[in-house]
């Protein structure tokens, strides 16, 4: 089957905050030719089946009650064909997103003031959430290995735990590098929330988008031991760009673990909206997975081309990418401040990537690209920076 991935949506209607909001992100006017790769949405046309399911419901005129039973059978078919783990439907809850997911586990598994600890640099509003929420964020800093990879550093960890965590937050894959965790990593990580007594939040919202050669792993697949404390969400908001949508999930193994979520959940009456839910069941069947195969065979070759591009400008470096559409790159070896990095990419290169400085320790000097764009868009974006670095040459 033949996909469109070469024509990006229309940017001008000023719907797309990637585009819209470039001038609050940085605080004055852009110039028309700014190439946004930093919110990590796509450019990329919506996947067939999904404008179908808006034809139906166009058609049909029902906007009103709807039974949703569909949307957690939808889920688990997804796990178990893509990934290798049925949940139960009965531990499967609908939530408004990731964020809304990560607010409410907060609110009903966790206290005022507890400490969640999260490995970072990582995904921002892992943060915004925690802090909005009254609790506590520990940052473990990620070590970087001789193959130029993310690595936990429970050792380190381990000996810094005041008795006030929690909680971990586990970004699965590793948001801003891409980085697919290894079953002996996510056994590791299992086994260190056992023996503090902590619960374990594992996002798994780019767990569609793993490169070949790698597979993502399910952290309740791989770390079984894990499930009486596990709280597993994800959503298909960023492998079909649904987040407007405001729709995604939590599971939840563990009887206890469940029945206090689900006490909170039904206090504030959550319950997911048509379109959100009626687009996921559309997304997770397999005329979807079709076009996610070949979605990540474009995303794949945008990775290999922003990587190589990155790579070959002296003293910066992109680290490995082995999932998602977001590429970390390292300035640090150009000797520059932030402020003259972003100088030379926002005015210059004319290209605003995510600034690594607001995902936490280790971001420095570093930034994320978003390739979920058209091959073009990733070549133009490449030579620019390339030329506004190229006295470094």
């Amino acid at each position: 089957m033949q996909f469109d991935f070469e024509t990006t949506k229309d940017q001008t209607t000023g719907r797309s905050s990637k585009w819209a909001m470039m001038e609050a992100m940085l605080g004055r006017a852009v110039p028309q030719d700014m190439i946004p790769m930093w919110i990590a949405q796509s450019d990329l046309q919506p996947a067939p089946v999904l404008l179908d399911v808006l034809d139906d419901l166009r058609a049909c005129g029902e906007f009103g009650y709807f039974d949703y039973s569909a949307f957690a059978r939808h889920v688990a078919w997804w796990y178990e064909h893509r990934h290798g783990w049925r949940p139960n439907t009965d531990h499967i809850f609908e939530l408004h997103g990731i964020g809304n997911a990560v607010g409410v586990t907060l609110q009903a598994l966790t206290d005022p003031g507890d400490g969640i600890i999260v490995f970072s640099p990582v995904y921002h509003e892992f943060a915004n959430k925690i802090r909005k929420n009254g609790r506590v964020m520990v940052q473990s800093p990620l070590l970087i290995d001789d193959q130029g990879l993310f690595r936990m550093d429970l050792e380190t960890l381990e000996t810094q735990l005041t008795g006030n965590e929690k909680a971990v937050m586990f970004c699965s894959p590793h948001n801003p590098a891409g980085r697919v965790w290894e079953a002996a990593e996510i056994q590791a990580l299992s086994a260190f929330c056992a023996r503090h007594d902590l619960i374990l939040i594992s996002d798994e919202i780019h767990m569609d988008l793993a490169f070949p050669g790698h597979t993502h792993l399910p952290t309740a697949l791989h770390a079984p031991d894990s499930l009486p404390k596990l709280v597993v969400m994800s959503a298909a908001s960023k492998t079909f760009d649904i987040a407007g949508l405001r729709t995604g999930y939590v599971i939840i193994p563990d009887d206890d673990l469940r029945a206090r979520f689900a006490a909170l959940y039904a206090a504030l009456d959550i319950q997911p909206n048509r379109l959100g839910a009626d687009l996921t069941c559309a997304a997770y069947t397999p005329q979807g997975a079709a076009w996610v195969d070949a979605m990540v065979q474009l995303i794949d070759g945008n990775r290999a081309a922003l990587c190589a591009g990155m790579n070959a400008i002296p003293g910066v470096q992109a680290m490995p990418m082995q999932s998602t559409f977001l590429s970390w790159v390292d300035f640090s070896g150009t000797g520059m401040s932030d402020a003259d990095i972003r100088s030379r990419l926002y005015d210059n290169a004319r290209v605003l990537p995510t600034p690594g400085d607001g995902l936490g320790i280790g971001g420095a000097l570093h930034h994320r690209f978003n390739v979920a764009t058209t091959r073009a868009v990733v070549d133009e974006a490449v030579a620019r920076v390339q030329a506004a670095f190229a006295d470094l040459q």
